[in-house]
């Protein structure tokens, strides 16, 4: 659809909802895209939210909030009946249900007790887990058989409950022991291949691939970057199968990290802030940082308040000060990024700060260097004064050395103390590479002073 078109579909929504109209509003969600269906349900009032999620079938509805942001769609199922989170929650995979639930807290506890015994048990187990480990991005639904069954029982519990299994998202069949431990894996092109009466022991695939619960993001895309797999399943310290992580839901969820930390580094506290949550909200957690911000803001000025003296007598270096400390910042951020590119992806370790430094300083000569040497050129032809030209490329090329030296080994020092390195190192980066900058221009101009006064 044009943009046009999809602006419209949630003009078209309003009237169906005022009418009760449940087939025709079931028809227009179901002929939308993902981003059709957030853009759309964002538009609607709350009111209206809570009407069409109460009209539309609980599998549409199920759809509808796996679309939008989980803080979003937690919001709004808070101001459902539990009984009717509940049938709109059975509607969705494990792993998206406990994402969701998560973001309840303690609330959550009312709809997961009122969910089937063996599912409410699961659910209770995932939702301990940390988002991003095994454990909290496994699926519980899978196929699991004991290695004495044969082919055509398995078959035969296939087509018995298809309808059950026709959401799952089947590649494979998990083989388990007597004791109930995880022992083999089997294609579904095996199980199609082979005689009716072979037992699944006879043709598994033995002493398969898995991963413990508590696998961290990065030994998952290191294991999906080696394997060739739809998915990997999931055991605990006994070896019992627990669930399966799908290479999917493990790409997504290195996806989601990337866009939290770029939005953390922004200074968006949390990193899933959208313009649909309440203003006071959005405003408190921009605040929160913006206002650490500003008091180390203040702590860079103040170098320019010791230091005002020599900037009244030499009127130029006001000009060449924000230059020092943007383009010193931008080297930085360079860094920084770098930084935590190589963390998400498991090149490098918190430990390597040191390999890290020297490596960016390496960089940081050459690039200061360069930088240097123009903006000094720049002063010089401005003001016709050599010395002005030095200081300010000394300042630039000294000053890029140091953010380069902070932005790349920062975020592994912070990574380390396990502090979050997307929130704080542009704050750190930021303070230092100022008053770093400004000390030395206005240092360096004091010591030249007798040459460059007046300009």
């Amino acid at each position: 659809m044009t943009t046009e078109q999809t602006t419209r579909l949630w003009e078209r929504l309003q009237p169906l909802l005022e009418q009760n109209a449940r087939d025709k509003i079931a028809d227009l969600i179901d002929g939308m895209t993902s981003r059709e269906i957030v853009h759309t349900f964002v538009h609607l009032r709350e009111e209206d939210q809570l009407k069409l999620l109460r009209l539309l079938p609980n599998d549409l509805a199920a759809e509808v909030l796996e679309e939008i942001p989980d803080s979003e769609a937690a919001d709004i199922i808070e101001d459902l009946e539990a009984h009717e989170v509940v049938a709109i929650l059975n509607e969705m995979p494990s792993d998206e249900r406990v994402d969701l639930l998560a973001e309840l807290g303690e609330e959550a506890e009312e709809i997961i007790s009122k969910m089937e015994p063996e599912t409410a048990s699961d659910l209770r187990r995932m939702i301990e887990y940390h988002a991003e480990t095994a454990g909290g991005l496994m699926i519980t639904e899978f196929l699991s058989y004991a290695e004495t069954t044969t082919i055509s029982e398995v078959i035969e519990d296939l087509r018995t409950n298809a309808e059950e299994y026709q959401n799952y998202r089947i590649r494979y069949i998990y083989v388990i022991d007597a004791k109930g431990q995880f022992c083999g894996i089997l294609q579904m092109q095996d199980l199609l291949l082979a005689e009716d009466d072979t037992r699944l022991e006879h043709i598994m695939h033995s002493d398969p691939f898995a991963v413990r619960y508590d696998a961290t993001m990065d030994e998952l895309v290191d294991f999906f970057d080696q394997n060739d797999f739809f998915g990997v399943p999931v055991v605990d310290e006994r070896h019992f199968l627990m669930g399966v992580v799908l290479r999917r839901d493990v790409l997504e969820a290195q996806a989601e990290q990337a866009a939290q930390e770029h939005l953390e580094s922004r200074g968006i506290v949390g990193g899933d802030e959208i313009r649909t949550m309440p203003v006071l909200l959005r405003s408190k957690r921009r605040l929160s940082w913006l206002s650490v911000n500003i008091l180390l803001n203040i702590v860079a000025a103040s170098v320019i308040a010791y230091h005002q003296d020599v900037l009244s007598s030499v009127i130029a270096l006001a000009v060449f000060l924000p230059i020092i400390s943007d383009m010193s910042g931008c080297s930085g951020n360079q860094a920084v990024a770098v930084s935590m590119r190589e963390l998400s992806l498991g090149v490098v370790r918190p430990g390597e700060a040191l390999r890290v430094w020297y490596q960016e300083v390496s960089v940081g000569v050459i690039n200061g260097t360069v930088l240097g040497i123009l903006i000094g050129i720049a002063a010089w032809i401005w003001k016709g004064n050599i010395i002005l030209g030095g200081v300010v490329g000394a300042a630039l090329a000294i000053n890029t050395i140091v953010a380069v030296s902070i932005g790349g080994t920062v975020p592994l020092l912070l990574k380390k103390f396990n502090m979050d390195p997307a929130l704080a190192s542009g704050p750190i980066l930021t303070t230092i590479t100022d008053m770093f900058g400004f000390f030395l221009a206005l240092t360096f101009a004091s010591l030249t002073l007798t040459h460059i006064s007046g300009l």
